[in-house]
């Protein structure tokens, strides 16, 4: 038989089959039991302050004050599917003077939804970077938690040996968010 004849064949005899197939019902209402959970991780805010920053014209300032617009809650999904949010900080202090930093929750009424306070001591000569409480939002601590527009960070220096402006060290501050979403 020539080649031509049995490719000939084989079109017939299995072309057919390509058209066989096994199905199955399909239940969509699988769909109803469909719940996500995805857990997404951020920075929230850090800043570095040089020693001599916390001077002005020659005179030591024992209290520094920033705010910054904090927008995430803005976003309807976000805040419809969020169930838990865990807030952690870390500072690194290589000024010789303890420090404590009071992270503001501010709602859209400037008022103080909370405050969250950071102790940071003295530099006393080995680099040490302090790893603070996990802050857990949840239930009606999270619904608080919501409604903030703007962070502030109030930082307070204590008592120890005057900073001028030639003083070396900084003060610094990370903090990330792990953010649990649910979405069904």
């Amino acid at each position: 038989m020539g080649l031509y004849l049995k490719n000939k064949i084989f079109l017939f005899a299995f072309f057919p089959l390509l058209f066989i197939s096994c199905s199955s019902d399909l239940d969509f209402d699988q769909v109803d039991d469909l719940k996500l959970k995805p857990v997404f991780v951020a920075n929230v805010a850090h800043f570095d302050v040089p020693a001599n920053e916390f001077t002005d014209n020659g005179q030591e300032q024992l209290i520094a004050f920033d705010e910054k617009e904090f927008d995430v809650f803005k976003k309807k999904f976000f805040t419809d599917n969020l169930v838990k949010l865990e807030l952690d900080c870390e500072t690194e202090n290589t000024i010789a003077r303890a420090f404590t930093i009071d992270l503001l929750l501010f709602n859209e009424n400037d008022d103080v939804l909370e405050t969250i306070t950071l102790e940071t001591p003295a530099y006393s000569g080995n680099p040490d970077v302090i790893k603070h409480t996990t802050e857990i939002f949840e239930g009606q601590r999270l619904d608080l938690l919501k409604q903030t527009v703007k962070i502030g960070f109030v930082v307070t220096m204590g008592s120890g040996a005057p900073l001028d402006e030639n003083s070396q060290g900084s003060l610094k501050l990370q903090s990330g968010a792990t953010a649990y979403l649910e979405i069904e």
